[in-house]
């Protein structure tokens, strides 16, 4: 899955990813290979992120929304 983390200011993170599991305005979740189609809002809190073949990664965020189309997830991220 390619993963895109903007903000107003600048991009976080682009990449290749295993799975992503953000901070839902209804309770944390994840999204794993051919997920179904989702935009979801974000709240404050952490997205904890794990690139393929690599360590994990988190990023703090105060909100957000983010899509999921076709194995391109898009965070679009108040920081």
């Amino acid at each position: 899955m390619h993963l895109e983390i903007v903000t107003p200011e600048k991009s976080l993170y682009s990449g290749e990813v295993e799975l992503v599991q953000l901070p839902g305005k209804n309770g944390s979740f994840e999204i794993l290979k051919n997920h179904a189609p989702i935009v979801s809002t974000l709240k404050k809190g952490t997205i904890k992120l794990k690139p393929v073949g690599g360590d994990e990664i988190f990023f703090e965020v105060n909100g957000g929304v983010v899509e999921c189309k076709k194995n391109v997830i898009s965070v679009l991220a108040d920081k």
